[in-house]
């Protein structure tokens, strides 16, 4: 049995790289999945490729009105809508606060903190229509401490988190669970390419060596907390965070003994 199957999923940033991990984990467990994102020709050719219970959307998390529509095609395609991904987020091009233009500022929490609120708000009275239902937030490690060069980034995580709480406390009367995932370093172009107006990728400033487990993360290793927490199985999880980062937070492991 699919975990999923008769539920509908929207992912926003279905078509990046963590996102379309995502997209296609829940499509193949069963889910109707709807890509909402604004690079319409990467996002249709994701549900092209999907087939069947699968859907693009074009979705500005920034602007309420692109929020309603998105939801509407969502219900309109497939009656109903389950679950919710907040995953789209932007990324800010290093430089110190003294540094970050005011522009700089409000793109990113636009994106990141904004987006997620207008998702939460405008989802939850169609979640709650459907009779309860999962939202689940993707964050950052970046949210649970400070790095330097990335202010608005970091800014916009640590809002998430409490985001995330307060939509528990506010939605779990109605059998809807908010949680939220910290990723760590994700082998994602996300990270392998610098953001716009930066001449480095934020992978250049991290060496998985010192892990516990040195390597970097891959989309399926968040996918698959994602489902987790999406799923029934996860039915008494809510206003929770769950750092999947290979033990970055934690500080350097210890080497392994050679025999």
């Amino acid at each position: 049995m699919h975990r999923f199957e008769d539920q509908t999923v929207l992912v926003t940033g279905g078509a990046g790289g963590q996102g379309s991990s995502h997209v296609r984990a829940f499509h193949a467990e069963g889910a109707n999945v709807v890509i909402g994102g604004i690079d319409a020709e990467r996002g249709a050719a994701l549900a092209d490729a999907l087939g069947a219970r699968a859907r693009f959307t074009r979705l500005d998390v920034t602007d309420e009105s692109s929020w309603s529509a998105a939801v509407r095609a969502a219900e309109s395609a497939f009656g109903a809508l389950n679950v919710l991904v907040n995953n789209a987020g932007v990324q800010n091009p290093p430089a110190s606060i003294e540094e970050t233009d005011q522009a700089t500022w409000t793109r990113i929490l636009d994106t990141n903190l904004t987006g997620t609120f207008l998702g939460i708000k405008t989802a939850a009275p169609v979640l709650r229509r459907a009779r309860g239902g999962a939202i689940v937030n993707i964050a950052s490690t970046m949210g649970l401490g400070g790095t330097a060069h990335y202010a608005p980034y970091v800014a916009s995580k640590w809002a998430v988190r409490g985001l995330t709480r307060t939509a528990a406390l506010e939605l779990g009367r109605d059998h809807i669970r908010v949680n939220a995932i910290h990723p760590g370093v994700i082998a994602t172009p996300f990270i392998q390419e610098p953001a716009a107006g930066a001449t480095a990728a934020i992978a250049d400033f991290y060496s998985p060596e010192p892990y516990a487990i040195p390597r970097l993360g891959e989309p399926t290793d968040v996918t698959r907390l994602l489902l987790f927490l999406a799923s029934s199985d996860a039915s008494f999880i809510t206003g929770s965070e769950h750092v999947i980062d290979g033990g970055l937070l934690l500080g350097p492991a210890l080497q392994a003994e050679t025999a």
